[in-house]
């Protein structure tokens, strides 16, 4: 190990525990606070957090190596979040906010629960196990991220390298809950920005500006800069990505911890702004990077997604470099702890606090304690399933996305926008969404046709309308 790139990693995380320990203080003071930061957050730290839990490794290294192998027409996988995250901001989060505040909602259960008056508990259920089919297999891409990027740096193997990484990430959700997740994701968020502003432009100077970067691409491909390459089908798929953010419950989770909801339009004009630095930085490192690398050939285990860390390696001052493999690891926590607390929120206070001890009351230091506990089974579950993953962190990362995204989010417009929305229309929803992403995803014939999230968006959110409307009728000719 070079101690010029392992040190300033190193430091990254001893930053980041102190300000987890800082919090945990509050954090422990009970599940609105673990879970939900007692509503009392800055919207800057709200927007950002919002923004950068979204992206996690696959940004940083999904992402980059998609550019590095398709060119300029990777830019419709980041146009469609960007889009429907900025109508999220503006129209969609104050309402989540004061449904929330008004029914004093800690968890996306509890929201889904008193919009449809469901004391059975089977809403509760059923979100729990989509978090823990879907948000599971989410946290495992970012192990599997980890694992790549630090065999990369220090050549650790990947198996070793998934465990390290499970292991940071788990010291941090457990440590201080949501409020330390945010804060850090403050930190983390201005570490990943600087890396995908200042790692491009280091590698267009070195290759002696944009010109000549434009010119040898070209000369190689010529659709290397043709941003309409894609096949229908897939063009679809990619802007069909920004779907995804509508279900997506770490972040729409931080729409219900801010303190002051008027300023979700700030938020909307910060946040997007945010969103297209971050997109056009990872863009134009895939970009550079195939310039400087010319093939796949020439990058650890022929794998364009180290693309990211390989042009740091080759080009950045070693602290630099440690720096950046902080970044790596910014956006892995960053989302990973997220999806952790929000599945254990969704197992603690939706099955065990609300449905198998309804009525009772339980000490909140004893509900911590659980909450502590099913973290730690959910990292088990997670690295088990990352030790199996054959696809590439993009695609697995895409799976989990898709199946949050079309039982979450069609669920969640409905039940904002139409009145007429019931519950039993939602388990519909829930039920068709998951079942069509888990059936195209497994179906080569379907998978390679388009994105699984599109279908699966369409036909859950016809059967909540269709299923609602026929529960209407029934209700009132029985």
């Amino acid at each position: 190990m070079d101690l010029q790139i392992f040190l300033p990693f190193v430091l990254y995380f001893v930053i980041l525990t102190g300000v987890g320990i800082y919090v945990s203080k509050f954090s422990s003071k009970g599940l609105s606070e673990y879970f939900l930061g007692g509503r009392q957050l800055h919207r800057f730290v709200v927007g950002l957090s919002a923004v950068i839990s979204g992206r996690s490794a696959w940004l940083l290294l999904g992402f980059t190596g998609m550019s590095f192998t398709m060119g300029l027409s990777a830019i419709w996988a980041v146009v469609g979040y960007i889009f429907v995250e900025f109508l999220l901001f503006r129209y969609i989060a104050p309402r989540i906010r004061k449904f929330a505040g008004k029914y004093d909602c800690i968890t996306i259960p509890d929201f889904y629960s008193a919009r449809f008056n469901d004391n059975s508990g089977i809403l509760r259920i059923m979100i729990a196990i989509i978090f823990i089919i879907f948000m599971t297999s989410y946290v495992a891409a970012q192990f599997v991220a980890g694992g790549k990027a630090l065999y990369a740096f220090f050549e650790i193997s990947p198996v070793t390298g998934l465990l390290i990484t499970a292991l940071i990430v788990l010291f941090f959700t457990i440590l201080g809950g949501f409020m330390a997740v945010m804060f850090t994701d403050v930190l983390q968020g201005i570490i990943m920005i600087s890396a995908l502003i200042i790692l491009p432009a280091i590698c267009i100077i070195y290759l002696g500006g944009w010109h000549e970067v434009y010119s040898d691409l070209s000369d190689n491909s010529n659709n290397f800069f043709n941003p309409f390459s894609l096949g229908a089908g897939t063009f679809a798929g990619f802007l069909g990505i920004g779907l995804g953010s509508a279900g997506n419950p770490n972040i729409i989770i931080r729409y219900m911890a801010i303190k002051d909801p008027k300023q979700f339009t700030w938020i909307a004009t910060f946040g997007t702004l945010v969103n297209i630095i971050m997109a056009l930085g990872a863009l134009f490192i895939g970009l550079v990077g195939r310039a400087y690398f010319t093939n796949v050939d020439f990058l650890p285990g022929q794998d364009a997604e180290m693309v990211y860390m390989s042009l740091s390696g080759e080009l950045l001052d070693p602290i630099l470099v440690g720096l950046l493999l902080a970044s790596v690891f910014a956006a892995i926590t960053s989302t990973a702890d997220s999806q952790l607390l929000i599945a254990a929120s969704g197992i603690v206070r939706d099955i065990y606090q609300k449905y198998l001890h309804k009525g009772e009351k339980i000490p909140r230091k004893h509900l911590i304690f659980v909450s502590r506990v099913v973290v730690c089974i959910l990292v088990v579950l997670a690295i088990i399933m990352g030790l199996f993953v054959k696809d590439i962190v993009f695609w697995f990362v895409l799976f989990g996305w898709a199946g949050l995204g079309s039982t979450l989010g069609p669920s969640l417009l409905l039940s904002l926008f139409w009145k007429r929305t019931t519950r039993n229309g939602i388990i519909t929803g829930f039920i068709t969404g998951t079942v069509t992403v888990i059936v195209w995803k497994t179906v080569p014939q379907l998978s390679n046709m388009i994105y699984e999230l599109i279908p699966g968006f369409i036909i859950a959110g016809f059967s909540i309308i269709i299923a609602s409307i026929l529960d209407e009728k029934y209700r009132k000719c029985c």
